[in-house]
């Protein structure tokens, strides 16, 4: 007996096109959308904007600080900035941090990485090379203040030092050298020794990083070919991880540019002022200076120099970008 009850089809749903699975367009003002800016742009108006505006238009004043007036000084503050020698010889310690802050640990962060990725990690195992990224990374976690304490207790004077007591073992005769104030050469060397362990984990992550996107038989490739470890780093390691060494070369610049926390901890600018950096030097004046608007001078100065070698950065690597395109 055939079933009298009708077939039931199922209905399938329809196929959404393009044209019906795009979002409707709300008809009127975008105003609310706008609105999501307004706490950050408040945010960064307050906090970068108007201090960078106020500081700059301070540096053509004089000003004793609290309420006194301030008086028009023109000119007066750039002109005596340049002919200022403790200026001059902060701004030449730039120099120094800039090797201990990019240079040093640019070149070692890109062999250790290239070592890491091209021999620990093929010939052991990843997770060797993980932990010693890890490990080359620690300090940069560290807040700077437990590092230079800690150095700091290292570099201790007369035989109080952990360095001291380490080479009198080693030489058999008591050592009692002033690592952060007896001389410009080992305060200074200090703070570059600070600097260098404190950032050589940066690049080197970085870098680890970077080759993560490089093909691990262009390596066994060119093994096979009969190149060694510096033939393959300067064939490949280094044409991959060229953007992300503008990057780390910038980022670190600037940092050196503006470094004040190790030359406050290690030596507060000493011995008689000669491990002054230039920001070091702007807080020096405005905290114990008279003039405030000589500070601001200072503090101008630095703004504009790592303005210029920001751009000067970035129009280096668009160049070099276009010309391998």
């Amino acid at each position: 007996m055939s079933s009298s009850l009708p077939l039931v089809r199922e209905k399938r749903p329809k196929k959404r096109t393009a044209e019906s699975a795009r979002i409707p367009e709300r008809s009127g003002s975008k105003l609310g959308y706008w609105l999501y800016f307004i706490p950050g742009t408040i945010a960064v108006g307050v906090i970068i904007f108007y201090p960078l505006v106020r500081n700059l238009r301070l540096s053509f004043f004089h000003w004793r600080g609290g309420r006194a007036e301030e008086s028009f000084a023109g000119l007066e503050n750039w002109t005596a900035l340049f002919s200022d020698h403790e200026f001059l010889q902060s701004f030449q310690n730039i120099f120094l941090v800039i090797i201990a802050m990019v240079i040093v640990p640019t070149l070692l962060g890109l062999v250790i990485s290239a070592l890491l990725f091209d021999v620990v990690g093929r010939r052991f195992s990843g997770k060797l090379s993980s932990f010693l990224r890890a490990t080359y990374y620690l300090p940069q976690i560290l807040p700077i203040a437990v590092a230079g304490v800690m150095f700091s207790w290292i570099l201790k004077p007369n035989t109080d030092g952990v360095l001291n007591q380490f080479l009198s073992t080693i030489t058999g005769s008591t050592v009692e050298i002033n690592w952060l104030g007896g001389s410009y050469g080992t305060a200074m060397g200090s703070v570059m020794v600070l600097m260098i362990w404190i950032q050589i984990g940066y690049p080197v992550v970085i870098f680890m990083a970077a080759l993560g996107r490089v093909e691990p038989q262009l390596y066994e490739a060119a093994e096979l070919d009969g190149a060694n470890w510096f033939q393959r780093f300067r064939a490949i390691t280094l044409p991959m991880i060229r953007p992300e060494v503008f990057v780390v070369s910038l980022t670190t610049t600037i940092a050196a540019l503006k470094v004040f926390a190790p030359v406050f901890i290690l030596t507060g600018g000493g011995p008689t002022k000669s491990t002054y950096v230039p920001s070091f030097y702007a807080y020096n004046e405005f905290i114990n200076g008279t003039d405030k608007g000589y500070a601001a001078t200072i503090a101008s100065a630095i703004t504009i120099v790592v303005f210029v070698v920001a751009v000067i950065f970035i129009r280096v690597q668009n160049a070099v970008e276009k010309k391998e395109a």
